[in-house]
């Protein structure tokens, strides 16, 4: 192993140390005008009205299909104007139920098929909102060396980084892949994962209702005991 790549992991090791030791409850707001300059919550950041508006905003751009509920993306704007405080209050007071994602089954190149879970676009918002809080948390702790599903990472800066250890002299490349890892997520050894950073109840049992909402595949509800559906 090069000497490059020894400091890396120790830097992660070290950093990994660092957040352990400083659980989120409060981050400081600097970017959401009510609460500027404030200690707030983590769940004071999720419910705040800049943020769910541009959870919102991103829900739309993705467009997508409807879940269970059959609300499509353009309905989504005028339940919030008739239903925007009752889903706020819900999700303060913790009596917010995500519905079950709708199970779909997508063509793979193999001849298999994918399972996506499509959750309704009310959840797809909520999820939206948590995922803007926590991204920046979680970012201080991944890898440099990972791209997939992260801000401002794509396919290409993949490819640059393999370019780049390829002309420091490495030629062998391993491909792996773990089959059907989101389906056999355990939800508990997540939860303890994501303890180790966030020392917030309310969010840790909004992920948890997200993680155990349930699946309708074909009309008949299916528990979500494991797995964390691809999709939302």
């Amino acid at each position: 192993m090069r000497q490059s790549q020894k400091t890396e992991i120790q830097a992660g090791r070290l950093s990994r140390i660092d957040l352990e030791n400083q659980k989120y409850t409060r981050v400081r707001s600097t970017n959401f005008g009510e609460n500027k300059g404030m200690s707030v919550t983590i769940q004071d950041e999720v419910l705040d009205r800049n943020n769910l508006n541009k959870a919102y905003l991103r829900v739309k751009s993705n467009r997508g299909a409807a879940g269970i509920d059959e609300m499509t993306v353009d309905e989504l704007f005028q339940y919030l104007r008739e239903n925007k405080e009752e889903l706020t209050t819900s999700l303060r007071e913790g009596s917010y139920k995500p519905l079950p994602v709708k199970r779909v089954e997508i063509p793979k190149l193999n001849g298999g098929t994918r399972k996506l879970g499509i959750p309704t676009v009310i959840d797809r918002m909520v999820q939206q909102a948590v995922a803007q809080v926590l991204t920046p948390i979680f970012e201080e702790i991944f890898s440099e060396n990972s791209f997939g599903f992260r801000p401002n990472r794509g396919a290409q800066d993949a490819i640059d980084k393999v370019i780049s250890y390829y002309n420091q002299g490495y030629k062998r490349v391993v491909d792996l892949d773990l089959k059907s890892y989101f389906d056999n997520v355990n939800h508990d050894l997540m939860i303890k994962y994501l303890q180790q950073y966030i020392d917030d109840e309310w969010t840790l049992k909004l992920i948890r209702k997200f993680l155990t909402s349930g699946i309708l595949d074909n009309g008949l509800f299916v528990k979500s005991e494991k797995g964390t559906p691809q999709g939302g």
